[in-house]
């Protein structure tokens, strides 16, 4: 605890926490548990009798005998999905006790699996993703903490460890628990071996169009088979995909995704991982606005059939909002970013650099940039 760094989604939880119950999903060891025993000190001073997690015996038997505080307050219930009538006790205690009893569920990719399983607790909760460290929850505008997250990855754990050594034990580690526990938990798979084997093979095609394709023939299983394993992985939180942007005026491609990886230590190429962190802070930020504000936003990259291309592009209701490209040095502003923003003049463009660059504003109106400066706006 007394390394633990403030989450961007915080403020927002516990003004929800007064009204609904509150559900927060996301990928393993993201610090979902970190945050909710710092919000019941922060309420109560200890965690002692707010927290109970399914995966420690003392507190599973008082979540199956239904011990819960008798005063009003929080109660955090960790990875309380695993207990089969999970549903019935949090429909049962927010419905004899709530508001009073502000109730927050936490749990890994498993809780977003489940809580889809029924309609008994709809209308009763608030669901928020989690996802790991950004930027601006760890200091801003500095470019030290930027090369830090490039080189140990946002996970808390192999990030506060400073250690390049130590984020390499922890990506293998954390890929293996992936991969064998809750893989095989959740989805019917027959070849675990060969979904590692796509892991693993994934990263080297960080940045461009995914052939699915290519995929299949590489592992020898069939399109569908590939299809349903990267949305298997995209579920847990391994990857992300984001679909290419598409307007009729522009001649856009509309096919395949672009995919990235929540740990980008994994990404070896210098290039690839920078634009695969730049892709997560979008995708974190995208994430905040939907399920904080309800705002229709999706990331999306552009590429057209003459093959100019813009790394990201961040849309509202099929607006653009910004266009973005990722430069490891920002000399020269890309011709694309020019293209595209000429055709849409109210988005703001900007062109990142992972380089130490000025913060400039070019002729056409677009930023050229080093990248913490535009990144730290992002949650």
């Amino acid at each position: 605890m007394s390394d633990y760094r403030t989450r961007g989604i915080e403020a927002a939880v516990v003004q929800d926490l007064a009204r609904k119950m509150v559900f927060i999903g996301g990928p393993r060891q993201a610090g979902k548990t970190s945050m909710a025993k710092h919000l019941c000190v922060a309420a109560h001073g200890s965690t002692e009798g707010r927290y109970l997690t399914w995966d420690t015996a003392v507190h599973r038997e008082a979540i199956l005998r239904e011990r819960f505080p008798v005063d009003s307050g929080m109660l955090v219930l960790d990875e309380v999905h695993k207990y089969t009538r999970w549903r019935q006790v949090v429909k049962g205690l927010f419905d004899t006790r709530g508001p009073g009893l502000r109730i927050l569920v936490t749990g890994s990719a498993r809780l977003d699996y489940y809580r889809r399983g029924g309609d008994s607790l709809q209308g009763r909760y608030h669901f928020y993703r989690l996802l790991p460290f950004s930027l601006a929850e760890l200091g801003g505008e500095s470019h030290q903490v930027l090369t830090d997250l490039l080189a140990y990855g946002p996970f808390p754990e192999p990030f506060l460890s400073g250690s390049e050594r130590q984020a390499r034990r922890w990506s293998s580690e954390y890929r293996t628990r992936v991969i064998r526990d809750d893989l095989r938990d959740l989805e019917q798979v027959a070849d675990v071996a060969l979904v590692e084997h796509l892991v693993l093979r994934l990263p080297d095609l960080v940045g461009s169009p995914l052939s699915v394709n290519a995929l299949r023939e590489d592992l020898q299983v069939s399109h569908h088979t590939v299809s349903r394993w990267l949305s298997i992985l995209e579920r847990l939180y391994v990857i992300f995909r984001i679909a290419p942007f598409g307007a009729p005026r522009i001649r856009a491609v509309k096919k395949e995704a672009k995919h990235y990886h929540m740990d980008w230590t994994l990404v070896q190429d210098t290039g690839a991982r920078f634009e695969n962190l730049v892709a997560f802070h979008l995708l974190k930020w995208c994430c905040f606005q939907q399920d904080t504000e309800g705002r229709d936003v999706e990331l999306r990259y552009f590429r057209d059939i003459d093959k100019r291309e813009v790394d990201f592009v961040l849309t509202e209701r099929g607006t653009p909002l910004h266009l973005i490209e990722c430069k490891l040095a920002s000399r020269d502003l890309s011709p694309s970013l020019r293209y595209l923003h000429e055709r849409f003049p109210k988005a703001q463009a900007a062109q990142v650099s992972l380089e130490s660059s000025p913060d400039v504003l070019t002729k056409e109106g677009i930023r050229m940039c080093p990248a913490e400066k535009l990144l730290a706006q992002f949650v």
